[in-house]
């Protein structure tokens, strides 16, 4: 999932560092991801997880860094396998 969330950043983060040597909890927006990126970047992993970000995870905090998208991701998945 990193992996993933890391090519996708490259994508569509516009960021002005590589992906490469950002760490998993560095703060992306200090970084350079705006909010417009990071609609990108969501929209981006909503296809490539085949997911959809719900209301109340639709927030900075989620999108903080590559880690905080990690566990975004991955409750979400969480959920989607209990419903």
């Amino acid at each position: 999932m990193n992996k993933t969330i890391r090519d996708l950043l490259a994508k569509f983060g516009a960021l002005p560092v590589a992906v490469d040597q950002i760490e998993d909890e560095a703060d992306l927006y200090a970084t350079g991801l705006s909010s417009f990126a990071s609609v990108q970047l969501m929209l981006g992993i909503e296809e490539a997880f085949d997911i959809e970000f719900p209301d109340n995870l639709l927030n900075r905090k989620s999108f903080a860094s590559i880690a905080a998208i990690e566990r975004t991701v991955g409750m979400i998945l969480d959920g989607r396998k209990v419903a």
